[in-house]
């Protein structure tokens, strides 16, 4: 799978604590081998976000990203709840 990361998502990836930005590599890591595993809790958003999908790096923590096809991904942004919005 390819994932192209935002420059925003990039700068917001910066942003997190340590121990966030380890999780999400490794959540990442199962994303990439299982785009729907149970564990991630990959679910589709609704609304203004319709066209995007979310998964958890943490209890708070959340990626959010858009499938282009079935092999190529973009990661929009990274970060708590605040970021559906």
């Amino acid at each position: 799978m390819k994932i192209f990361p935002t420059s925003a998502f990039k700068k917001s990836f910066k942003k997190l604590p340590k121990e966030i930005q380890k999780s999400a590599i490794g959540k990442d890591k199962l994303f990439r081998s299982d785009p729907y595993s149970p564990q991630i809790k990959t679910h589709k958003l609704k609304g203004k976000l319709s066209k995007f999908w979310s998964y958890s790096v943490s209890y708070e923590y959340r990626i959010v990203f858009e499938f282009i096809n079935q092999q190529t991904v973009i990661y929009h942004d990274i970060g708590t709840h605040k970021v559906y919005k």
